[in-house]
């Protein structure tokens, strides 16, 4: 079966030459020239990729992936611009574009990222039906008595109204928890919405959250409903919530006293029934005194907290975890490695696991990935600090005036690329490190 493509260009030969380069590499192709034609299409077919330039004659390629994302329908979308639109098409990308093509296109260019979309949409995919399949139940949780007073204290919060704000390090399992107050909640019958409130800017946020109507700002084609009424009934869990711009904090602070929202465009109020669960891996009192976010609405969702052990405050969990992750990574990959070797274990035993249980799993998928006679043993295992070292002390590296992007290099090598770990180093967020890896053309990856 042939893979189809959607391509949306008003330069008609621009246009033929790509359709003509996609049929000579086996793939069905509708090419249209307008916002129209590209609404209507995308409502009665499906695609495989769609390929849009920025610029088009009634409109512009980030109102159509804006559409697309409002109906749920997440093609793999590559936007195509002239040198002087890239930031117009970073800017899609935070939207929800894959990536953006440079014109002239360069066909080698384009066969990569055309597999590189597809290839993490079919693992973006298969990992929503596993959560679909497996659901959370599936998670190994743990014996050690760190854990389980973490447990006893989601049992006692789970059943009541209390907003709760869950603490703990990057990588520690804190949608976990939040899953399982929602899953032991009279209101697990009804949605679970996670929110990165890190990748909100102070432009999306209140339509992410509150919905809004058509016409409303340039790329608002259609009404769209908010986190917030999509979640009615159920949880809506604000992940890492201290990264919310702080205006968007005082709108917050709005719909959870008055369990009210307003779409933006709207003259009228819309009742929301939600209980909040937030996340941070930041230290929000202190937020709270720089002026980064607001001390009325860190006391309304902080009701109850619980915090998350870090990875190496319950080693006693290590190999369960680590033998949980083995079998993920054996069907993931294809492979039938047994077991773990006495040695191995001990190695991550000893290691300082700044990364948690996020960086325990990528640890074992590579280590499953290089082990042979189906088991992994040390061998196999990335170089690991062990635990007992010191770390690099924070002052050392505060970020200073100066050359920035040798320093935050400097930090990300210290910190053995561990964005988290670099941006404590540097006595920055992590939203501002990020800030600074794309001005200055660090990898993201």
């Amino acid at each position: 079966m042939s893979r189809r493509i959607l391509i949306v260009d008003d330069d008609v030969a621009f246009g033929v030459m790509l359709k003509t380069w996609f049929q000579k590499n086996s793939w069905e192709t509708v090419l249209i020239s307008s916002l129209e034609q590209a609404l209507q299409v995308s409502a009665s077919s499906q695609f495989d990729l769609i390929l849009s330039d920025l610029r088009l004659p009634d409109g512009d390629g980030i109102m159509f992936l804006t559409y697309l994302r409002e109906k749920k329908i997440m093609t793999p979308f590559i936007i195509m611009t002239g040198y002087a639109d890239v930031q117009t098409a970073v800017n899609a990308i935070k939207l929800g574009a894959f990536d953006y093509l440079k014109k002239p296109i360069i066909p080698e260019v384009l066969q990569q990222k055309i597999e590189l979309a597809l290839t993490q949409d079919k693992a973006d995919k298969k990992d929503k039906e596993d959560k679909k399949d497996k659901g959370v139940a599936t998670m190994v949780k743990g014996n050690s008595p760190v854990i389980q007073r973490v447990y006893t204290h989601v049992s006692l919060v789970a059943p009541t109204k209390m907003s709760v704000l869950v603490l703990g390090e990057s990588g520690t399992g804190k949608e976990y928890i939040a899953r399982m107050i929602h899953d032991q909640s009279g209101r697990k019958d009804k949605p679970f919405i996670a929110v990165d409130c890190g990748s909100l800017s102070m432009e999306l946020a209140p339509s992410e959250l509150f919905g809004h109507k058509k016409g409303s700002f340039t790329s608002a084609i259609a009404d769209k409903r908010g986190v917030f009424e999509e979640a009615k009934g159920g949880t809506v869990f604000l992940d890492e919530v201290g990264n919310l711009p702080y205006e968007v904090q005082k709108q917050l602070l709005r719909a959870l006293q008055e369990q009210k929202v307003r779409p933006v465009g709207s003259a009228q109020d819309i009742d929301v029934d939600v209980r909040i669960v937030a996340a941070t891996n930041e230290d929000l009192e202190k937020a709270i005194e720089e002026g980064r976010f607001r001390q009325d609405l860190y006391h309304r969702i902080n009701e109850f907290s619980i915090e998350v052990p870090p990875l190496r405050d319950r080693v006693e969990d290590l190999e369960e975890f680590a033998y949980h992750f083995l079998k993920q990574a054996n069907a993931e990959l294809g492979k039938d490695v047994k077991r773990i070797s006495n040695e191995a274990l001990d190695i991550m035993k000893q290691y300082q696991w700044d990364g948690n249980l996020r960086e325990l799993r990528n640890v074992i998928r590579r280590a499953t990935l290089f082990a042979e006679n189906n088991e992994i043993s040390a061998d196999n295992l990335p170089v690991l600090k062990n635990k007992t070292q010191k770390a690099p002390e924070v002052e050392d590296m505060a970020l200073q005036p100066g050359d920035e992007k040798q320093q935050i290099l400097a930090a990300l090598k210290k910190a053995r690329g561990n964005k988290t770990v670099a941006a404590k180093l540097l006595q920055i967020d992590r939203k501002t490190l990020y800030n600074k890896m794309h001005l200055y053309g660090i990898d993201l990856t």
